[in-house]
């Protein structure tokens, strides 16, 4: 009986093996996560280098430019439009709240909603960190392509417009 399941393990793990195997070449060949993960990293490094000089990271400018624009949200409100999870966006936004780049502000409603603003730091932020921001941009332009960049603010529009459907 040993030696019969001593054989069997030693043929499932073969098939293990094979079978792992085969899922990494597949997913090495063809996967969309791996790749967009990819490019995220080394387009957030080139980011992260041009910003650096300002004292603010590439996520957290993007939020920056995001609370900027909606001018005043709440944080409901920048999840919906990151694509952010709660705990995931607190994390962020707290960040920038420690830093003074936005604020909470009393609700109008007095109700339990404060919604989020940039600061007058923030906004002195936006400015100055713009330069360190265009320089990234021309490298991710010189990198991508001109059709590279294209497609991907196509591609990136169009998922948000689907996706904004979708939850409609």
């Amino acid at each position: 009986m040993h030696m019969h399941h001593v054989k069997c393990m030693t043929k499932i793990n073969r098939s293990l093996k094979k079978s792992h195997s085969d899922v990494a070449r597949e997913v090495n060949r063809y996967c969309v996560l791996t790749r967009t993960r990819r490019i995220s990293r080394i387009i957030t490094s080139i980011y992260d280098e041009q910003l650096r000089p300002y004292g603010v990271n590439a996520p957290q400018f993007s939020l920056l430019v995001l609370v900027a624009r909606l001018g005043g949200a709440t944080r409901a409100e920048i999840g919906r439009a990151n694509y952010q999870d709660r705990s995931t966006l607190s994390r962020n936004l707290g960040l920038l709240l420690s830093e003074g780049w936005i604020e909470e502000i009393p609700s109008a409603e007095g109700g339990r909603s404060r919604p989020i603003v940039i600061s007058r730091s923030g906004s002195e932020l936006l400015v100055s960190a713009a330069s360190g921001w265009r320089s990234a941009q021309l490298k991710a332009e010189e990198l991508l392509g001109k059709n590279g960049v294209s497609a991907i603010v196509h591609l990136a529009d169009g998922i948000a417009a689907d996706t904004k459907t979708e939850r409609t």
